[in-house]
């Protein structure tokens, strides 16, 4: 099983709009990432959210390329601050490959987490748009298969 993290793409500030919706340059971002994962046949049985808005739309952007088809789903437990614990117990239990939008520093605790059973580690660097392919083992312990930036297109 492959389990696809995001970081939403970049937002606008806060003063410009509490709610922080994407910026031109975060929709891009993820309009370009999410036209190279489509290019590669990549596919995903959901796309899920948080309830910030940023994160939902960078969702709708990556849904349709990578087979998620138009439809989205808003998650709790994924927020910001949030505790990666029961999220990463979740995770476990899913058998097909997820795409999860979320924001720092959850992402990057959860992927901690999954990797070395801690999120005090800092095991990836995350940037607005990027995406995290872990993959689940036969054994249960994940890896990360390869994660892309923004930069790199």
């Amino acid at each position: 099983m492959k389990l696809y993290l995001v970081q939403h793409g970049d937002a606008v500030p806060k003063e410009a709009d509490p709610k922080r919706p994407l910026s031109d340059q975060g929709r891009a971002d993820v309009e370009r990432i999410a036209s190279l994962l489509g290019k590669t046949g990549m596919r995903v049985s959901r796309v899920l959210h948080s309830r910030k808005k940023r994160a939902l739309q960078t969702a709708e952007l990556l849904a349709a390329p990578v087979g998620a088809g138009e439809h989205v789903e808003e998650i709790a437990g994924i927020d910001p601050l949030d505790p990666t614990e029961g999220f990463a117990k979740t995770v476990t239990e899913w058998t097909e490959d997820t795409m999860v939008v979320g924001h720092l520093p959850f992402m990057g605790k959860l992927v901690s987490r999954l990797l070395v059973g801690e999120e005090g580690t800092s095991t990836v660097a995350f940037r607005p748009g990027s995406v995290v392919c872990l993959d689940r083992g036969e054994d249960g312990s994940w890896s990360i298969a390869w994660m892309i930036t923004p930069e790199l297109l």
